[in-house]
């Protein structure tokens, strides 16, 4: 089922969304594959440590983070990918990976790529390895 904080918060704010079941997919580039999608309409999300502080970054599933380039672009001091383990208890209700790129929903600062901000993108953020919304 759709995380429904997730839910509750883009109906209160008006946004239009659908939801997509699709194979169990545990990449970005699997979900982009099993939805039939370029994967740079994919948007991945992946957990950060910046400063001692988690944080999300989210950028295109066809590409790799870039820890100097976030570094560069949000002035940070110290920046490096946190484990499953230490993360997986922040995304209550989530599949450990699956988490939405809502850092408002768990108190956590979200940086986006510019790039996903030029398409419409699908992201794999219903908690679950087998939903993705599209907005």
């Amino acid at each position: 089922m759709i995380l429904k904080s997730l839910s509750d918060y883009l109906d209160s704010n008006g946004i239009k969304y659908t939801i997509n079941m699709h194979s169990t997919a545990f990449t970005a580039q699997e979900v982009a594959h099993s939805a039939h999608i370029p994967g740079k309409e994919i948007a991945k999300t992946v957990v950060v440590w910046m400063d001692g502080m988690m944080a999300l970054a989210v950028l295109p599933g066809s590409q790799m983070i870039d820890l100097k380039r976030l570094k560069e672009e949000t002035g940070a001091k110290e920046i490096e990918l946190a484990s499953e383990t230490e993360f997986k208890d922040q995304f209550p209700n989530c599949e450990v990976g699956a988490m939405p790129p809502f850092g408002n929903l768990f108190n956590m600062k979200v940086f986006v790529s510019k790039s996903l901000a030029e398409d419409k993108a699908q992201c794999p953020i219903g908690g679950m390895y087998a939903s993705s919304k599209r907005w």
